[in-house]
């Protein structure tokens, strides 16, 4: 008696050609991405190669767009990793056409159209707002902490690296004496040691360091010599000390103590809820929908000089894929963006703020304990005060309420769902060009979980 299996010959070769339009079902998100890629205005890609077709060829950078956004989209942003998906997973290889690019080719694809990626976000923002799901009557905003690709022990004291680029100077000079007496003055011999080779990198990166270190001395040493004039003019306008904490002395503030970090000069140290980590500051604004209306990268560790400049670049951002103005009415924030000064520098004809003023915990807890303020608003509250109050008003907790459902689940799905915790590029602007290309494909997932389909956006261009 014979077994009735399925038959599994791997020698069997193919009758007829495959189909790639076999190997994966209609819905799936390959399919998805090349449509949306389809209907991008990728003109610019075209421009750095040749129309008369002549010399090595290259792959279409249609493909090789596609192939990024998908790769991104499902978390997968290493391009040796993305090499060998191209040869074994099914929907990498319907992407690329069965073709299977080198992890350099990618990898050099990515760098040198690296802007050209970044605009990337307005063209997945426009097929949102052309399927209906860019609304912005109320808008919420919030920055993560996300790793740069450095790690924390790589900083160093100014004075430490001041010591470093004397060593490789004189390490420097020392060859350079060396050559010459073997090969005599203006003579080229061989490569330098093996172990002096790449230092010129090394060496820039150690000079942005020290420079970056004391410009910022110089920034904080005039700031605090301001701020000790300003004091003593109104001591002596008074004609007594004032109280309080007595500015910094300027000795204190051009102390050798503060670090730069050697690999990414241009990222900071800072504090998580899980410890200290070497990165950046990527900041969103998001609708109820959780699409992504504007995205930015900022060094500094504290949000609250992001609040005036975010909103205007997800109102500017909502104005260019709608094509009209289609403004901002509520904007939600936690209180790292609370300051006597956003509160008063907002624009009255502007969308209205709704921003904390404690720690998040603290200002639930609150909001649970204190009854809801009646009557008119007492005169000479200040105008923190007068944001406390508001969030207390019933209108203001339920509007409160919203902040945590429409910004934290972004930053959950780009981090714990996606693995995404940080940059694989260093330095500010290209952290920033790929912090867009993150938060675009997050928007591309939410259009495809929505089901609405690709919008038809010929007419737009």
């Amino acid at each position: 008696m014979a077994y009735n299996f399925y038959q599994c010959n791997r020698n069997q070769t193919y009758l007829l050609p495959p189909s790639l339009k076999e190997w994966l079902p209609e819905g799936d998100l390959a399919w998805f991405v090349l449509d949306a890629v389809g209907q991008m205005d990728l003109a610019v890609f075209y421009e750095r190669y040749r129309e008369d077709g002549v010399g090595q060829r290259a792959y279409d950078p249609g493909m090789m767009v596609s192939l990024l956004v998908y790769a991104y989209s499902v978390g997968v942003r290493s391009s040796r990793k993305i090499e060998k998906l191209c040869e074994r997973d099914v929907g990498f290889r319907v992407v690329t056409a069965n073709k299977a690019p080198d992890h350099s080719t990618i990898s050099r694809f990515r760098q040198e159209n690296s802007g050209e990626l970044e605009r990337m976000f307005t063209e997945v923002l426009r097929l949102c707002a052309a399927a209906g799901m860019v609304k912005v009557g109320v808008v919420a905003l919030d920055g993560s902490k996300m790793k740069a690709n450095a790690a924390l022990e790589a900083n160093r004291t100014c004075e430490h690296i001041r010591e470093e680029v004397r060593k490789i100077l004189r390490e420097a000079e020392e060859v350079d004496a060396a050559e010459d007496k073997a090969y005599g003055e203006g003579v080229r011999g061989d490569e330098l040691p093996e172990d002096l080779r790449g230092r010129d990198s090394r060496l820039k990166r150690l000079k942005e360091c020290k420079e970056r270190l004391e410009r910022e001395a110089a920034d904080e040493a005039a700031r605090l010599r301001e701020k000790i004039e300003v004091r003593a003019a109104e001591e002596e306008e008074s004609g007594r000390k004032k109280r309080g904490r007595k500015p910094k002395a300027l000795e204190e503030a051009s102390s050798p103590g503060e670090k730069a970090n050697v690999t990414d000069p241009e990222s900071r140290i800072m504090k998580t809820r899980a410890g200290y980590v070497q990165g950046y500051n990527g900041q969103v604004v998001v609708t109820k929908g959780q699409v992504i209306v504007a995205a930015e990268v900022t060094t500094e560790a504290n949000d609250v000089k992001q609040l005036g400049p975010m909103v205007k670049k997800a109102q500017e951002n909502v104005a260019a894929v709608t094509g009209k103005e289609k403004k901002i009415k509520k904007v939600l924030a936690d209180a790292g963006y609370a300051s006597e000064e956003n509160f008063a520098s907002a624009d009255p004809e502007g969308p209205e703020y709704l921003v904390a003023t404690k720690k998040d915990w603290k200002q639930r807890k609150v909001m649970r304990e204190k009854p809801t303020p009646r009557g008119r608003i007492p005169s000479g509250l200040s105008l923190r005060e007068r944001m406390e109050r508001k969030l207390l008003t019933k209108r203001g907790r339920a509007l409160y309420k919203k902040r945590g459902q429409m910004v934290e689940p972004v930053f959950g799905q780009i981090k714990s769902v996606r693995g995404i915790g940080g940059f694989m590029r260093r330095g500010l602007e290209a952290c920033a060009q790929e912090w867009k290309l993150i938060c675009a494909t997050h928007n591309l997932l939410k259009l495809w979980r929505s089901g609405k389909g690709i919008p038809a956006l010929t007419a737009a261009y």
